[in-house]
């Protein structure tokens, strides 16, 4: 049976050739039946009607317009000439329901109204199927016969109502699946962008002091080994922290593989600032830390935002502060944020590197700070800081911008 509704579905013009030759066949005998009854020139007239009128059931869809001016032509030549109605009139409830389904508004507009006018026509025309003189019978006979047209024309126009909402939601679904798309896209470009960010800040500074410790502990190798043990020990643990903050990051790329290791890494907090200054003290820069005002817990994005700033800015003062540099981190509780300050008394850094977040290509950090610090709805101010050095303020509310 679904075989036959897709070979309907597919060739519907022949379907609707294979009515036409059976109303044909049906007008044929019926013309044959009535050829006495009627005068030369009915009888000539009537042949290319209702050929005409199969044709019009033939080509209904292909050409709904087209076929529904044709029908009103032979409509009126059936007046002119005579020709009484017959089986091929069929055709017109045929056109006036597909021009109302399918055709243009203006046909659509037209069928009603032929419709609503070809009982009365026909009633006037050929007035001797009821008693002349019977007004009220006739009027109740031109309304039976026009109900049938009329209830073409609205089941035509609720198909074309149904067709248009379903193809409005068909429309809105395919909208929204690619709306879902460019959000996922989005949503992966972020979450690249967040990864590359905590790469970026967790090598920088890891590798920054496993350097910096290898160089001294290769320095004082002879001359003080327990200076070169710990300094070895301290490239061990940090090296440690990296690969475990980057198998933290680098988890969320594999489905499933945090729950098979079974471990789960915090994000650093504020209260780990702390032991990321005396890390940096043990590789030889001088780093005053104060609190100021009643710490408190924060969001887990400001805290994070927090401990990530002050590791890039040390990071940027051991590389580009000079061999003397001194640093001094500030954290700040009010009531409605967190503030952070950082500067460094060394030669500070080139103009490129925080002016448009870094052209020369080596000021992604910057860009990163800038990027987290706007995450949560915060500002940051770098640059210069005056009589030399560099400063880093940011401000981190505790409730995201509208």
């Amino acid at each position: 049976m679904q075989r036959l509704y897709d070979f309907i579905r597919r060739h519907p013009t022949g379907v609707d050739s294979f009515w036409a030759v059976f109303l044909l066949g049906l007008s044929g005998m019926s013309m044959v039946t009535d050829h006495a009854q009627r005068t030369g020139t009915e009888r000539i007239a009537a042949a290319p009607i209702v050929i005409g009128l199969c044709c019009v059931v033939a080509l209904r869809r292909r050409a709904p317009e087209k076929m529904l001016l044709l029908a009103v032509a032979l409509g009126v030549a059936q007046l002119v000439f005579g020709v009484g109605p017959n089986v091929a009139n069929f055709a017109m409830l045929m056109i006036t329901f597909t021009v109302a389904t399918v055709g243009a508004r203006w046909a659509s507009r037209l069928a009603l109204i032929c419709s609503l006018s070809a009982a009365g026509l026909s009633q006037l025309r050929w007035p001797q199927d009821v008693p002349e003189n019977s007004w009220p019978q006739q009027i109740f006979v031109v309304m039976v016969m026009t109900v049938p047209f009329v209830l073409a024309w609205v089941l035509g126009d609720s198909m074309r109502t149904r067709r248009a909402y379903f193809s409005q939601l068909e429309e809105r679904a395919a909208r929204l699946e690619r709306e879902r798309e460019a959000q996922s896209k989005v949503a992966v470009a972020a979450e690249r962008a967040r990864i590359a960010r905590e790469l970026h800040d967790v090598v920088a500074h890891n590798v920054s002091v496993m350097v910096v410790q290898a160089d001294g502990a290769a320095y004082v190798m002879d001359a003080a080994p327990d200076q070169a043990r710990q300094a070895l020990e301290t490239i061990s643990s940090t090296g440690r922290q990296a690969l475990a903050e980057m198998r933290r990051l680098l988890g969320v790329l594999r489905t499933g593989d945090t729950r098979e290791s079974g471990e789960y890494v915090p994000q650093p907090d504020v209260e780990q600032i702390e032991d990321l200054i005396e890390q940096v003290r043990q590789t030889g820069l001088a780093v005053d830390f104060k609190v100021e005002g009643t710490p408190r817990p924060l969001p887990s994005g400001v805290e994070l935002t927090a401990y990530r700033i002050v590791q890039e800015a040390l990071t940027n003062t051991r590389k580009h502060g000079g061999p003397d540099a001194g640093a001094s981190v500030r954290l700040v509780y009010f009531d409605d944020g967190l503030g952070l300050l950082v500067e460094d008394d060394g030669r500070g850094v080139a103009h490129e590197l925080y002016e448009d977040g870094g052209a020369d290509g080596a000021g992604h950090g910057m860009i990163g700070m800038r990027e987290r610090v706007g995450m949560v709805g915060g500002t940051l101010d770098a640059g210069p800081r005056p009589g030399g050095g560099f400063r880093i303020s940011a401000l981190l509310p505790l409730k995201p911008a509208d």
